[in-house]
């Protein structure tokens, strides 16, 4: 399929400076997916890479991008403040550049969970839904799901994509959470875990699947 590769500067404050973005839009795109990574790898790293092609041979563009504390090569994530100013000046440069395309958001672990903490403030009307590729409930070892309190507060559509042997997220217990909110619809990949490893098997076409088709049916 034919697609468009665009790199980006995005401005997040006067403070925090600019943050890099990279752009996969595939001709005829249906939706566009705005990426964010996890707390130990930015938005070049390869699951990220192979997730964001993938998704463009099912129609659906991708926008990745580095939270500040990424691009400026610290392995310390950026306090929730930070994070999550981010992501709404991502989306909204998003939507800017794009405004024809239906616009979702999420990303892989600490990036969906900062999506969702602040989507659930404030949600932008051009928001169509969120994406959680494993979402983290809890540290490993340590079971709860206070984390995931805030999700109550979201009234669009959220997709979770979990592992059913994710150590930060107990299967059991991510059922409790979803069952409990009316918007989110859970898909399970049996025997993977937070980095959607099964033995040596790639389930990333099937991450990439379950997704698009789940996007396309709300766009």
């Amino acid at each position: 399929m034919a697609q468009t590769v665009k790199a980006f500067t995005i401005e997040i404050s006067e403070r925090t400076g600019t943050v890099s973005g990279l752009a996969i839009i595939p001709k005829n795109a249906a939706a566009l997916l705005v990426l964010a990574h996890g707390a130990g790898a930015g938005m070049t790293h390869t699951f990220m890479e192979e997730l964001a092609l993938e998704l463009a041979t099912h129609g659906i563009a991708t926008l990745r991008y580095n939270f500040p504390y990424m691009e400026k090569g610290s392995r310390r994530p950026d306090p929730p403040a930070v994070a999550e100013k981010t992501v709404i000046m991502v989306l909204e440069f998003a939507h800017k550049k794009y405004p024809k395309l239906p616009l979702f958001a999420g990303g892989k672990s600490f990036g969906g969970r900062m999506t969702s903490q602040r989507v659930s403030k404030l949600c932008p009307e051009f928001l169509q839904g969120i994406v959680f590729f494993g979402f983290p409930l809890h540290a490993i070892g340590k079971p709860g799901m206070e984390r995931a309190a805030h999700l109550n507060d979201i009234n669009i559509p959220m997709l979770f994509l979990q592992g059913t042997k994710d150590k930060l997220a107990e299967i059991d217990l991510i059922k409790k959470v979803i069952k409990k909110l009316k918007t989110a619809t859970l898909e399970q990949f049996e025997g993977a875990d937070h980095s959607f490893k099964v033995s040596k098997q790639n389930i990333l076409p099937d991450l990439a699947s379950t997704a698009s088709e789940w996007m396309r049916r709300l766009s």
